[in-house]
């Protein structure tokens, strides 16, 4: 190996070793103030345009859970309001048949009328306070429910369309007709009365349709309402899962990370003092000349 003063080969290639482990501790040190293994496409491109393909559903899935919770408040209302109607008519069923008894005095089926009257206007004050945020799925006019279910598309064309579930209104109101002038009508008015015997055994038959219209219509939101539950408890799960996918992905190591961080350390010192010693070798040069 010649001696040169122009050239010092030692040194350069301790310079190139200890570039790599400061370049290696500066890696080690993003990942453990980052804890991402790939914080950057520079990292590895191809995890990185997974990982942010799948953020990107993550939102996606939070605007999913908004819509969904969304539509289970307005439902949750409505199934409170039609669930207090089924009984108020249950009880006008029971001072209907009372009334409907001949043997009734006036005094009494004044009595009956009123309580029932009270009953019937209770009905369209549910229905009036029946509401969220705008929405009333038991008064005629109030609008309808619909929510995102998923992230996917409804449309076969190609065109996104927002795959939606909707909760139709019940139009629940009371008609305006009386509807005591006629057995098994179904509707139920808003000036229905029992005034006399004979209008309360109508009123029966009227009161037997209507409850079993309103059944169906019940029974509907209330498996509209499962639905919604089921979905947003999928969605949570879903989320997770997605989650730790990401993170499986892209997260560091930190125990790993640590042990690395201080090998490079010792490594680092290390290549300084052998830097340090490959500075000195040219100064042996000057011994030749004394």
């Amino acid at each position: 190996m010649a001696f040169s003063i122009n050239t010092n080969s030692g040194a350069m290639a301790a310079l190139q070793s200890l570039k790599v482990t400061t370049e290696g501790l500066g890696t080690v040190q993003n990942r453990i103030n980052t804890g991402l293994n790939v914080s950057s496409t520079k990292d590895d491109s191809a995890t990185y345009a997974i990982a942010q393909a799948l953020r990107g559903d993550l939102g996606g899935l939070k605007a999913v859970s908004s819509s969904l919770s969304r539509a289970k408040s307005v439902t949750d209302v409505a199934v409170a309001g039609a669930e207090q109607i089924t009984d108020v008519v249950n009880e006008m069923k029971v001072l209907a048949r009372k009334a409907s008894d001949t043997g009734q005095t006036d005094e009494a089926l004044t009595v009956f009328n009123n309580d029932f009257k009270a009953l019937r206007d209770q009905i369209t004050t549910i229905i009036n306070s029946s509401e969220f945020n705008g929405t009333n799925l038991l008064k005629t006019g109030g609008g309808e429910v619909s929510a995102l279910q998923s992230l996917g598309s409804s449309a076969s064309s190609g065109s996104y369309t927002p795959d939606s579930l909707k909760v139709e209104n019940l139009e629940l109101d009371l008609g305006t007709a009386a509807a005591s002038t006629g057995p098994g009508t179904g509707t139920l008015g808003k000036t229905s009365e029992i005034a006399t015997a004979a209008d309360a055994a109508k009123m029966v038959d009227t009161l037997n349709t209507f409850g079993t219209g309103l059944a169906t219509k019940v029974s509907s939101l209330g498996s509209a309402a499962r639905k919604i539950d089921a979905q947003i408890s999928f969605t949570s799960r879903l989320s997770d899962t997605v989650e730790a996918g990401i993170g499986n992905l892209v997260d560091a190591d930190l125990a790993k990370e640590s042990a690395k961080l201080q090998a490079l350390q010792v490594k680092q010192q290390l290549g300084v003092q052998a830097l340090s010693i490959a500075n000195q070798a040219p100064q042996t040069i000057t011994s030749l000349f004394r």
